[in-house]
C-alpha cells in the first residue's frame, strides 16, 4: 500500500474514460463522487451538470446513439440513483450503451444505516446488462473497462457500476475517517484497530499497478448460410418491403456505407427510429405512410432491427402469404409473437448493417419492377395531399398546427438535428417533418418517455456543434424539460425548442373525454413558457393568432438567436387537432 500517495480512485475512473474516447460526462454532483468529477476535469473530459439526473442519463443516452460510443453519466447515491432509473429503462428499450457510475456509501459502513444507502444493486439489475459494485480501488480499471465492452457487445443496453466513497478519495482522506488517530488501550480496542488498518490496507493494496486490458466487444454475425437463403428468397419477390430500426444503425457499419447498400438494393423502404432519415429527404426508395396497407402487399418483407411489438401490431400486420425475414442482435426480441400472429420463414440473429451490406452483395445487382414503388409513392402522395388540405382548414383561434408543422418542414436546415419529445404534436409532426440525414432524429423509442427533450438536445449539441438542434415540444412534455434552460444557458449550449402549445394532454383527453365523459387532469394552461425560458436566461418568443403571418420569420429570429450562441423557446399556441376524421378543434 502506498500510504503517502495524494492519488485517488476518481483518477483510476477518469483513466479508462479517456482511454476509451470519452469526451462528455453527464453529472448532477454529490458529495460521493466528487473525485471522479475533479479527475475527468483535469483529463480534459467535458463534466457537464445538469438539474435533474434523468437529464443527465437522456443526454448520455443521445451521445450513444449519435456517436456509436458508450455515453456516460455519473450520479451520487441513493436518490441521485433512483432518480435516474426511467432513463436507465429507456436506454435499456430504445438499446443504447450507456454507463452509469453511481455513488455509494462506504464500504464498511454497508448495511449499518449509512446516508443514502440502499440496495442499489437490487434496483438496476433488471434494468442493467451488467451491475458491479467495486470494493477495492485496484478493481476499478478491469470492472470499468468489463462494463464498457458489456455495453456494446451483442444487444447495446445500460450497465452500472457502483463506487463506494472509500474507493473514490486517498488514502490519507480514507484513513481519517476510518481509522482511529490513536490505538485504543483496551483489547476489544485494539481488535478493532487491528481490523481497520487491515480492511484499509486490503482496500488499497496494489491500487496503482497496471491492470489487464478489457474483454472484446462481442458482436453476433448472420452465417453465410443464413445470408444466401435469405438472397434466395428476396430474389425471387415480385413485391418486396424492407422496414429498418435502430439497430441497424449501429457500428460497426458507418451511415453512409448502408444508405449505398439500400440505394444499391432498390426496394422500396420505411424507416424507424435512428434509422429515420438514413436515405435523406424524398427519397424515391423511402415510404412514410400507409405502412400497415404496404405490408399486407408485400409478398416478401425484411424486418431489419425491428421486432413485432405494438408497432407493428404484435406482428398482426405482417400478411399470412408473405415471407418475412428478421434481422436482430436479440434472438428473444426478434421471435417475439412468432407464436401467435406470425412466422419468419428466416429468423437471423447477427448485426442488422453488416448483414444488409452481405445480402446487397449477395444479390449483384438484382432489380425490381419499378411499379410496385409507385404505387407505394401513389399512397404516399395521397396522404400528403390530406394533409395539405388540412392545412388550409381554419381554426377559431389559435393556429392550425399542420401548417405550423409544414412552414416548419420548410425552414429546416440541411445541418439539423430533429428532437422530439411529446404526444399529440410530435405524433403530427413525425408525418410532416423530416429529418435531413442519417443520425439526425432522437426520439425516446418504444418505451414512449416524456421528458427526453432536453437531455437528447444538450447530448446532440455536445456532439455536433454545428448542427442546428430543433427540438419539437408538446406543452405537456416541455413541464419536464424547462428548467434545463438554466443548463443550456451555463454551458453556453444553443439549441431552439419549438412548443406545441394547445393547453392540454391531448392525446389522452381525445380518448378519455368520448369514452369516460370526462377531461379531469387533461387540462393545462396556456402558459408563457417563453417568459419562464427567459427567467432562465434564454431568448423567448411567441407565436399566435397576431402575427400568424410570420411563422417563417419567428422561426427565422429564433435560428438567428441560436447562432449568436442564445438557446431559444418558441412558445406556438396551436388549435387541437384529430387527424381520425380530419377535423381541427380548439
Amino acid at each position: 500500500v502506498d500510504k503517502v500517495s495524494n492519488r485517488h480512485g476518481g483518477e483510476s475512473v477518469a483513466a479508462v474514460l479517456r482511454a476509451h474516447g470519452v469526451k462528455f460526462l453527464f453529472t448532477l454532483v454529490g458529495g460521493h463522487i466528487s473525485p471522479l468529477l475533479v479527475a475527468c476535469e483535469k483529463l480534459g473530459i467535458r463534466v457537464v451538470d445538469t438539474r435533474h439526473e434523468v437529464t443527465a442519463v437522456f443526454a448520455a443516452d443521445a451521445v450513444a446513439r449519435l456517436t456509436g460510443t458508450v455515453g456516460v453519466v455519473a450520479v451520487t447515491a441513493g436518490p441521485g440513483l433512483t432518480n435516474t432509473v426511467t432513463a436507465v429503462k429507456n436506454a435499456q428499450i430504445a438499446q443504447s450503451p450507456v454507463l452509469l457510475l453511481g455513488g455509494a456509501a462506504s464500504t464498511l459502513l454497508q448495511n449499518r444505516g449509512a446516508l443514502q444507502a440502499i440496495d442499489q444493486m437490487s434496483l438496476f439489475r433488471p434494468l442493467c446488462k451488467f451491475c458491479a459494485s467495486v470494493h477495492r480501488v485496484r478493481d476499478i480499471m478491469p470492472t470499468l473497462r468489463t462494463a464498457m465492452a458489456a455495453a456494446q457487445s451483442g444487444t447495446p443496453g445500460p450497465v452500472f457500476v457502483e463506487l463506494p466513497i472509500d474507493v473514490l478519495y486517498p488514502y490519507f482522506m480514507v484513513q481519517k475517517e476510518m481509522v482511529p488517530a490513536k490505538p485504543p488501550k483496551g483489547l476489544m480496542g485494539r481488535a478493532v484497530y487491528w481490523y481497520l488498518e487491515n480492511y484499509l490496507a486490503n482496500l488499497f493494496a496494489g491500487a496503482w499497478e497496471p491492470r489487464p486490458e478489457g474483454p472484446p466487444l462481442d458482436i453476433p454475425q448472420a452465417s453465410p448460410q443464413q445470408v444466401q437463403r435469405c438472397v434466395e428468397i428476396l430474389s425471387r419477390a415480385k413485391r418486396p418491403l424492407v422496414v429498418l430500426g435502430s439497430q441497424a444503425l449501429l457500428p460497426p457499419t458507418p451511415a453512409s456505407k448502408l444508405r449505398a447498400a439500400m440505394e444499391t438494393l432498390g426496394v422500396p423502404c420505411f424507416l424507424g427510429g435512428m434509422a429515420r432519415g438514413l436515405l435523406g429527404r424524398n427519397h424515391p426508395l423511402h415510404i412514410r405512410q400507409n405502412r400497415g396497407a404496404a405490408l399486407k402487399k408485400a409478398d416478401v418483407v425484411l424486418l431489419a432491427g425491428v421486432v413485432c411489438d405494438f408497432r407493428l401490431s404484435y406482428g398482426r400486420v405482417l400478411s399470412r402469404s408473405s415471407k418475412i425475414i428478421i434481422v436482430n442482435r436479440n434472438r428473444k426480441e426478434m421471435l417475439i409473437n412468432s407464436d401467435m400472429f406470425w412466422k419468419p420463414q428466416e429468423a437471423v440473429q447477427g448485426d442488422v448493417g453488416s448483414f444488409v451490406l452481405k445480402l446487397v452483395e449477395g444479390l449483384q445487382g438484382q432489380t425490381w419492377a419499378s411499379d410496385w414503388a409507385e404505387e407505394l409513392r401513389q399512397a404516399d402522395q395521397q396522404k400528403e395531399k390530406s394533409f395539405r388540405e388540412k392545412a388550409m382548414m381554419p381554426v377559431s383561434q389559435h393556429l392550425n398546427p399542420v401548417r405550423v408543422l409544414q412552414l416548419v418542414e420548410e425552414t429546416l436546415p440541411d445541418n439539423s438535428i430533429l428532437v422530439v419529445d411529446g404526444g399529440d404534436f410530435v405524433g403530427t409532426a413525425a408525418h410532416l417533418v423530416q429529418p435531413r440525414g442519417p443520425l439526425c432524429w432522437l426520439d425516446p423509442g418504444a418505451f414512449g418517455t416524456l421528458g427526453v427533450g432536453a437531455g437528447f438536445a444538450l447530448g446532440a449539441k455536445l456532439c455536433r456543434p454545428d448542427a442546428e438542434v430543433w427540438c419539437l415540444f408538446g406543452d405537456g412534455a416541455f413541464g419536464y424539460s424547462l428548467i434545463e434552460f438554466d443548463t443550456f444557458v451555463r454551458h453556453k449550449i444553443p439549441v431552439m425548442a419549438l412548443i406545441g402549445n394547445d393547453a392540454g394532454w391531448t392525446q389522452i383527453s381525445r380518448e378519455q373525454v368520448p369514452s369516460l365523459g370526462s377531461n379531469v387532469a387533461c387540462g393545462l394552461a396556456y402558459t408563457d413558457y417563453h417568459k419562464a425560458a427567459m427567467g432562465l436566461g434564454a431568448q423567448g418568443l411567441l407565436l399566435s393568432r397576431e402575427n400568424e403571418d410570420q411563422v417563417v420569420k419567428v422561426l427565422r429570429d429564433a435560428q438567428q438567436q441560436c447562432r449568436d450562441g442564445h438557446p431559444v423557446v418558441v412558445n406556438i399556441l396551436i388549435g387541437r387537432t384529430d387527424f381520425r376524421d380530419g377535423s381541427i378543434a380548439v
